[in-house]
């Protein structure tokens, strides 16, 4: 987008003139929009000096070139991006007062696909959980689902994030990803069973982003109009359907193109084959959740059995004019919500709603959510002054509310519903664990050929670890989700599956 200044105290003619020479330009200029006289030689003292310090276009072309990288993600550093539009399709006012919901409504959207682990140019066949962040720009604000192709995750406590990323990061003295790091940090997060599950069949390398579902993993609230408050999980379901690599597969594209989910992705909107994902709703009561023999608002956690609910239509129809300005700079986080959508008490999801915009503060700047790819098609009216990278938006003398000389004020109608408290402040873990069972119950639901293609991923980077304190916590972990896994699994790393049992026979579940 041109940046065009507004015209001060300008003169019709004045301004026609400026717009005519901005129009018609081509003389090369400095940021300040004088004409540079030679981009080819910096100026010297004589012909043999040193280079002077008062060459402008020398000086300022390199403090713009060593500034052309904002930080990187320290997760989901690579990324893709797309617009497109969201269609709602049915009416859950019943459940919801957000207007995104609305049948017929269309809203315009930009995804973030993404890599979770690896660095910005990671290969992208490597095994690593998917990001799938939707940034809807509803009538009524901004609203970032933001999530992952997985269902689940590997913690469910935020105060244990930085660890696990850290133990799947490079070490810090070898700058190399090591097993014996992360599985020494996930032996002692028997919760992690279920997603390490997952991560390792064929679904943790996908073949694109067009064929690969998405989920919310957390459980959010939905709230209608009488307040009344119902739990959700949402998951994209690919039209495209789910197409996975196995480790063969992976390591083959690999070799020839380690770009492969970013060009399909980009060749096919350019193709005119837009990618199509429906997006669905679980429902539950918050007595319903009370019932259960698991805590459901665990971020380790799918919910069988309940149904799911179709609610709209998702097409991806336009690739980025500008990778910077609209994916790198593109700042999602689970804190942008609208009226009739509430974060849940999931422990994990109360973290990222601190974290997520607070790195983003960090990486794009304080006013990174008036940048283009991130301002809201509704107008956003706040206090919110100055910073860095300030367009200067802000206009008069009142910066502050209440204030009898601005009609600006909050509005009852959109206030966060109310939820009943009790008991006393602690730091414990929640009471409903079971951390092996829906791994087990996800392991017998794979066919023979993709428990097998499991097992060997898995006994890949297991079968690295020195420690056989860590490793035999481990095989006893997958011992106690299905003791079929854990046989197969601990015959693959050589270990001794009478120890794994006997091991395993101690946990509960």
């Amino acid at each position: 987008m041109a940046f065009r200044p507004r015209p001060l105290g300008m003169s019709v003619i004045a301004l026609a003139t400026l717009v005519a020479f901005q129009a018609s330009a081509s003389t090369l200029t400095r940021d300040n929009g004088a004409p540079v006289g030679d981009n080819q030689n910096s100026q010297t003292a004589g012909p043999t000096g040193p280079v002077l310090l008062q060459d402008v276009q020398l000086i300022q072309k390199l403090q713009r070139f060593d500034r052309e990288r904002i930080p990187e993600r320290v997760v989901h550093a690579r990324g893709t991006g797309a617009h497109g539009e969201f269609v709602a399709t049915k009416d859950i006012s019943d459940l919801t007062r957000a207007k995104v919901f609305a049948p017929g409504e269309r809203t315009p959207v930009f995804v973030r696909f993404s890599s979770v682990i690896h660095s910005g140019h990671s290969p992208e066949t490597l095994r690593d959980p998917r990001g799938f962040a939707t940034k809807f720009y509803t009538r009524e604000g901004n609203w970032d689902l933001v999530g992952n192709n997985l269902p689940v995750f590997f913690i469910r406590d935020a105060i244990k994030f930085p660890d696990m990323v850290h133990s799947l990061k490079p070490s810090p003295d070898t700058n190399i990803q090591d097993p014996n790091r992360f599985f020494d940090f996930f032996s002692h997060q028997p919760e992690a069973t279920h997603m390490l599950t997952r991560v390792y069949t064929d679904y943790g390398t996908p073949a694109s982003y067009r064929e690969m579902d998405g989920n919310s993993v957390h459980a959010y609230k939905l709230v209608n109009e009488k307040g009344e408050v119902h739990y959700v999980k949402f998951h994209w379901k690919s039209l495209q359907g789910q197409k996975n690599l196995t480790a063969k597969e992976a390591e083959a594209v690999q070799g020839k193109d380690f770009n492969h989910m970013t060009r399909d992705l980009i060749a096919a909107i350019d193709k005119g084959n837009y990618p199509k994902w429906d997006l669905y709703i679980q429902t539950m009561t918050p007595d319903q959740l009370a019932k259960l023999d698991y805590d459901p608002l665990d971020a380790t956690k799918v919910w069988p059995g309940v149904p799911e609910v179709k609610v709209g239509t998702m097409t991806l129809n336009k690739n980025p004019e500008s990778v910077f300005l609209e994916t790198e700079q593109s700042a999602l986080a689970p804190s942008n919500l609208v009226p009739g959508i509430e974060p849940s008490e999931d422990r994990l999801l109360q973290g990222r709603i601190f974290s997520y915009a607070d790195t983003q503060l960090y990486r794009v700047g304080t006013n990174g959510l008036q940048l283009p790819v991130n301002r809201p098609r509704a107008a956003a009216i706040n206090h919110n002054q100055d910073g860095n990278t300030n367009p200067g938006a802000r206009k008069g003398g009142v910066n502050y509310e209440p204030s009898t000389q601005a009609d600006i004020s909050a509005s009852i109608s959109v206030r966060y519903s109310q939820m009943p408290l009790s008991g006393s402040t602690q730091q414990q873990g929640i009471a409903r664990t079971l951390n092996f069972r829906q791994a087990g119950e996800y392991y017998r639901s794979l066919s023979a050929k993709e428990q097998a293609n499991l097992v060997s991923n898995l006994a890949g980077d297991l079968g690295q670890v020195k420690s056989d304190g860590v490793k035999y916590t481990m095989l006893s972990y997958f011992q106690k989700a299905d003791a079929n896994y854990g046989r197969a699994l601990s015959k693959a790393v050589k270990a001794d599956p009478a120890r794994v049992e006997a091991m395993a026979a101690k946990l509960q579940d």
